[in-house]
């Protein structure tokens, strides 16, 4: 959004008014608690400044970002402590100076103050009505527990239900894309850490309003702060891990023409296969990273191997046989891989023993690497090369059904038979050159280019 679009400028100015309006009463009658609204928002403006972070996400168009909202429970415990006016005067300074990740930065620090102000605005007169501030409890008088609850929960879901709302407004406007794409998925995503922000805030205003002071409402914000920051490390290792693995990717993409995409295909029915097998979530990151990297060791076959057009001569073959051992070096330093490095190794054994590069039969294969071997032939029946022309999805799974118990594991292509039943599947053309005639090596022990049921290379 380097240059906003008219609509999205029509959209954040009435935003702004709307915000100016609901933050008016406090600015100008008298009486306001200034030392409460002072204090709370230093204390978001002071936390947001380090926390505001981007997700590694983006609005359906790609240029609104989805920030953390870490410590919105800060906004929250305002709204069950204030009237509404002042309440929404709280998020604004926190919302002006945080760091914008992108340009302009001016339109977005005043989208990102007038949507929060009206968030904690609708927040606080929620709470009012259902009797929040009188549910907290003051001084010597104590909170009233359980119906607490009620009005911090309902504070809680009115704020997510607007700024929501309001976000979905910034990207159908700014993006340019349909209503319904901006706000799918929104709400679902927020609702739960909104609630939980709540609960938070609501801590927050119990502890301010008790007998120790607002010094004791401050101590809900340690742990606040902690779990955003782990929060934040979190997802910069992860987007770190995403990063290395779409570099590597890309390295034999750009090698291997004729093979373009197939590395995700292949990660994707890794993932099918697995779930379809009942494969813990926490494994099905690993499972994915194998499929997409298992062809990482071509990066060490000479480039006229893997675009030769002709049939491969015994020495090239033997080049090409060679990538599962390459890839396993290249990958033997990244620890968060995990088991999918023993796939790497291992995709092109046999259950028969006939595969390489160790010739290991049965069990003695990788659970990894038998899905994707499963999950590397139907991609590659799928897709044409320049030395093979895709099978239909029906054709490569009799063929994947006729080598069970021999080249693959049959649970394995009972898995991938059943996730396209219910999943289907699109196969893609990966090389738009006609096959000139059917170089597919077979692997040792092999009678007829037809035993290799991948149609790959290697």
């Amino acid at each position: 959004m380097k240059v906003v679009p008219p609509a999205a400028r029509v959209y954040i100015g009435s935003a702004l008014l709307a915000a100016g309006a609901c933050v008016l009463p406090a600015l100008s009658r008298p009486g306001a608690p200034w030392g409460t609204i002072a204090l709370l928002a230093a204390l978001y403006a002071l936390c947001e400044l380090p926390a505001r972070r981007r997700l590694p996400g983006r609005a359906p168009g790609g240029s609104v970002p989805v920030d953390t909202g870490s410590f919105f429970p800060v906004l929250l415990a305002a709204a069950l402590l204030l009237p509404p006016a002042a309440a929404a005067l709280t998020a604004v300074p926190g919302s002006l100076l945080a760091r914008v990740g992108e340009p302009p930065a001016g339109p977005r620090r005043a989208w990102r103050a007038a949507a929060t102000a009206l968030a904690v605005w609708a927040a606080a007169h929620t709470a009012g009505a259902l009797g929040g501030p009188a549910a907290l409890g003051h001084g010597g008088t104590a909170p009233d527990l359980p119906y607490a609850l009620l009005p911090a929960g309902a504070a809680a879901l009115a704020f997510c239900l607007v700024l929501t709302a309001l976000d979905g407004g910034i990207r159908a406007t700014a993006d340019g894309v349909s209503p319904r794409a901006a706000w799918r998925g929104l709400l679902g995503r927020a609702l739960a850490p909104h609630l939980v922000h709540g609960l938070a805030g609501l801590m927050m205003g119990v502890l301010w309003r008790g007998s120790h002071g607002p010094a004791a409402g401050l101590f809900v914000l340690l742990p606040m702060y902690v779990s955003c920051w782990a929060f934040a490390q979190y997802h910069r290792e992860r987007a770190a891990h995403q990063a290395t693995i779409r570099a590597l990717v890309q390295a034999v993409d750009i090698k291997d023409r004729y093979t373009r995409g197939h590395s995700e295909r292949v990660g994707h029915a890794s993932v099918l296969i697995a779930r379809e097998l009942g494969m813990p979530e926490d494994r099905l990151d690993a499972v994915r990273f194998a499929g997409i990297l298992h062809d990482v060791g071509k990066l060490g076959v000479p480039t006229r191997v893997l675009r030769k057009d002709g049939p491969l001569t015994p020495e090239e073959r033997r080049v090409i046989e060679l990538h599962p051992e390459y890839g396993h070096e290249i990958v033997r330093g990244i620890g968060f891989l995990g088991e999918a490095r023993t796939a790497i190794l291992h995709h092109h054994e046999r259950m028969d023993g006939s595969g390489y590069p160790y010739g290991l039969r049965g069990e003695q294969i990788p659970e990894f690497a038998r899905m994707v071997a499963v999950a590397d032939a139907f991609d590659a029946m799928t897709s044409n090369r320049s030395y093979s022309r895709a099978r239909p999805v029906p054709a490569a799974v009799a063929e994947l059904e006729r080598c069970a118990g021999t080249h693959f594991d049959p649970r394995m292509v009972g898995a991938l038979v059943r996730a396209l039943d219910r999943h289907g599947w699109r196969p893609a053309v990966t090389a738009d050159e006609p096959p000139p005639g059917g170089n597919v090596p077979k692997a040792r022990g092999a009678s007829a280019p037809s035993s290799t049921p991948s149609g790959e290379r290697a």
